[in-house]
């Protein structure tokens, strides 16, 4: 007997969370983070479920117009099946998929970019700050005399007016987030491998965090990675100014946002708007891991 899809229980919403825990997603390729990671891509860890095809988000063959995608005033739910690519001004052969910008009442914006062989990617305008996390491939950035390599799991972060340029020879899917500088500090161009950064005490909660910035007043936002293991959860049921931008990495589970209850899974991304509740709890057999934008010393009083 085939059990149903996770989709087909979201479908019928009054089953207990405990049955959607147990029903399996229909499964394509092997895409890590849908699967356990990182022994499916061996000793290098990267999220090629995160990048993966529109298509192959869910069994759409009988569920014609049907998408876990949602936007409210407070927040919204991209999901892979909802990813709209294009070309966008400053990448060559490349194109882009937004999840949220100023547009949408954030503070920031937040895309993927899905660079081709010999591709590359202008500095961001004047006054932007950029975080570039590579998700599968490599990518290289020419900083001063220096070329540095960029391979899954890492990242680097651009200050204001660099003139550093992102490419890739090969290909490369690149998860990017950029802001309008506003701390008035002085805040330098670093990069790094996601592991090599230092977990931070947690307490009370028990999931693992790393913050991949400096926690300094130079910078106006952090870039968070949290990993969940199964049926953990956020202790604190969160209300607060910051605004974020999510993306899972690995794994499926639940998150409230304001008084709804969604499915998610690796791929899915979300943003979230000052004070709006949140809450999540990582759900089935593999680890939940996911990256997210908090913009840490913004002024309450100036927003």
């Amino acid at each position: 007997m085939v059990r149903p899809s996770l989709a087909t229980a979201v479908l019928h919403h009054a089953l207990p969370l405990a049955y959607i825990a147990s029903t399996t997603v229909t499964k394509g390729p092997l895409l890590c983070g849908l699967e356990p990671t990182p022994s499916c891509g061996g000793d290098i860890r990267e999220y090629s479920a995160a990048m993966r095809p529109s298509d192959e988000a869910l069994a759409f063959d009988n569920l014609p117009g049907f998408t876990r995608s949602a936007s409210h005033f407070d927040h919204a739910v991209v999901s892979v099946e909802s990813r709209v690519w294009a070309g966008q001004r400053g990448w060559k052969k490349a194109t882009t998929a937004h999840i949220v910008s100023p547009a949408r009442g954030a503070n920031f914006a937040m895309y993927l970019a899905d660079m081709g062989e010999e591709s590359s990617g202008e500095p961001a305008a004047a006054g932007v700050e950029r975080f570039a996390m590579v998700l599968t491939g490599e990518a290289s950035v020419r900083h001063g005399k220096k070329n540095i390599q960029l391979g899954p799991n890492s990242y680097a972060y651009f200050p204001p007016n660099s003139t550093d340029v992102l490419s890739s020879e090969d290909g490369a899917g690149l998860l990017i987030y950029e802001r309008l500088y506003s701390a008035g500090g002085k805040p330098v161009f670093s990069h790094g491998e996601v592991e090599e950064s230092p977990l931070l005490p947690t307490g009370p909660e028990v999931f693992k965090l790393r913050k991949l910035l400096p926690q300094t007043t130079d910078y106006d936002f952090n870039v968070h990675i949290m990993d969940f293991q199964p049926g953990e959860y956020l202790w604190v049921k969160e209300v607060h100014y910051n605004q974020h931008g999510l993306l899972l990495l690995e794994g499926k589970g639940i998150y409230r946002l304001g008084d709804k209850w969604y499915p998610v899974q690796a791929g899915d991304a979300i943003w979230m708007a000052p004070y709006v509740p949140q809450w999540y709890a990582a759900l089935g057999s593999t680890p939940t891991r996911y990256v997210i934008y908090k913009d840490t010393t913004v002024d309450p009083l100036l927003g």
